[in-house]
């Protein structure tokens, strides 16, 4: 993982922002990305099912995306794809290298506020960053795989919970990205 500086103790949230803006820039290669994959899989706890974002912290529902994310990213490094680039591996359907099932019983079980909302764990009240954050992992939780046939869909409880698939480096619904794309290639900015 990484930290805020150079030597600080690595944490979720700066591990997703340094791993995402690298991809972003076309860099992402640069990353230590067995010792990453390493640091990411030790951040689910196996009694809560969620993320823990730092060493022997309490597991929080925010990293459920900043965490969770970090796996169709490092995914796609170690398979050479983007997952914006419309390909997919065959290693892509069988899922991500955590427990997608029990990071949703995590976020569904302990995160939901009957009123509405998501909060980080039982007992906190319920917030917007961690309702945008506990949906956004969620998603990264439900769907796995690329695009297509190598596309899977793991579902806890209700169907009807299905969130829209968001991408990975952006936290934004990938049919938005492809919106975002043709728009920047028609005004000829890309």
């Amino acid at each position: 993982g990484m930290g805020g500086v150079p030597g600080n103790e690595a944490h979720g949230g700066y591990t997703y922002c340094a791993v995402a803006a690298l991809e972003i820039l076309g860099k992402g290669h640069l990353v230590d990305q067995k010792r990453l994959l390493e640091w990411c899989v030790q951040r689910q706890m196996r009694l809560e099912g969620g993320f823990q974002g730092r060493t022997n912290k309490l597991v929080d529902g925010c990293y459920s995306f900043w965490v969770g994310a970090l796996f169709p990213i490092l995914d796609g490094l170690l398979h050479g794809v983007a997952p914006d680039s419309g390909q997919g591996t065959d290693e892509d359907a069988g899922g991500w290298l955590f427990n997608q099932q029990a990071l949703q019983n995590y976020v569904l079980r302990c995160c939901q506020v009957k009123e509405g909302g998501l909060r980080d764990k039982p007992g906190k009240t319920r917030d917007f960053y961690h309702t945008c954050y506990c949906l956004s992992g969620l998603s990264i939780a439900q769907h796995s795989g690329g695009p297509g046939s190598l596309a899977r869909t793991t579902i806890v409880g209700d169907p009807s919970s299905l969130l829209s698939r968001v991408h990975p480096w952006y936290n934004i619904q990938e049919e938005k990205i492809v919106r975002m794309r043709e728009f920047f290639i028609a005004v000829g900015f890309v």
